[in-house]
């Protein structure tokens, strides 16, 4: 996939205010016109004005691209990195249900670069963020936004601030972000994908509407010893060859952060997966934990321990790779 400088396509500088690129667009989007310019590649090039001025034009669809900076080049290949909306603050106005939980917003001929940062566009359903009421009354927009928090927090549940930043649009026509601090409530069991609803955080309401909800879409912090999937999780434990081949007593480390004690049966081979039913994340009905061995070869550095080896091929007759002999 390819980056797309949007502020090249217009021809604006990143600092440019609002109007700045809404003339901007205005004055390409009359040259290219299919009507107008029947020159081969006008099309293409209206339609990507379109898709600039789309970004561009929305504080936080802008205020969301900019987070790369100008730390990539028009054509280079991209792949946006993993969370990179964490934090980031949006109006019900932009939600569309893509990828990141921007929406789309863009109806015309979406690329593989907008579609990976925004999602694919389609109208939002509903009115002003809720119901409407009588005369002037409306319930404000809601708001979302991506956290990440630790496994630990899901098994044990946790207080925590979190700092959201939320993009504005100045006086002078500039994106910037505001950043607010909230004290939340980590509900023991909450899985990845699941929403925290906050009642009151999101857009002031309308005369004598209420304000609009906060939902904070849950991930985790990546973690260097378990894996999740769902509710399941999975751990890694390394065997000296002949713990797996004897069999062996392990302590197995929970996220909750207790330990359990694991028999290794004799003959255990890399990669078998045993569970321990209920010790994944905790429900109504939890998840498993699951131990998968893994075989952890000691060193042959000294003169001695090359010696143990040698010893050790001479004791068996053993091929590994017998199996591909045709």
């Amino acid at each position: 996939m390819k980056f797309k400088d949007y502020y090249e396509t217009l021809g604006v500088a990143r600092s440019a205010t609002e109007s700045e690129i809404k003339a901007a667009y205005r004055k390409l989007a009359r040259k290219y016109h299919p009507d107008v310019n029947k020159e081969a590649g006008a099309e293409d090039q209206f339609k990507q004005l379109g898709e600039a001025y789309a970004v561009l034009k929305d504080t936080e669809k802008r205020a969301a691209y900019d987070r790369f900076g100008a730390n990539w080049k028009n054509g280079q290949d991209f792949t946006p990195p993993p969370n990179w909306n964490e934090g980031f603050e949006y109006s019900d106005s932009s939600f569309g249900g893509g990828n990141p939980g921007y929406g789309g917003g863009f109806e015309g001929d979406q690329s593989e670069f907008f579609e990976s940062l925004f999602g694919r566009g389609r109208q939002r359903q509903g009115g002003r963020g809720g119901q409407q009421g009588q005369g002037m009354n409306f319930k404000g927009q809601d708001h979302h936004a991506k956290i990440l928090i630790d496994l630990a927090d899901a098994y044990n549940g946790a207080k925590r601030t979190i700092a959201l930043h939320m993009p504005t649009l100045d006086e002078g026509g500039h994106v910037s972000t505001q950043e607010r601090k909230l004290d939340v409530s980590i509900p023991k069991g909450i899985k990845a994908g699941q929403n925290l609803r906050l009642s009151g955080q999101g857009s002031p309401g309308v005369g004598k509407g209420p304000a609009g909800d906060l939902y904070l879409e849950i991930d985790f912090h990546p973690n260097p010893i378990y894996r999740v999937d769902g509710k399941d999780v999975f751990i890694d434990i390394p065997l000296a060859p002949w713990e797996a081949a004897l069999g062996t007593t392990v302590n197995v480390p929970t996220p909750a952060g207790s330990t359990l004690e694991l028999k290794i049966p004799a003959g255990t081979v890399a990669g078998r997966k045993m569970r321990l039913k209920g010790k994944g994340i905790p429900s109504a009905e939890p998840g498993d934990l699951y131990v998968v061995p893994t075989i952890a070869l000691p060193p042959a550095a000294t003169d001695s321990e090359k010696e143990a080896y040698q010893h050790f091929e001479k004791a068996f007759d053993f091929n590994p790779r017998s199996h591909l002999k045709g």
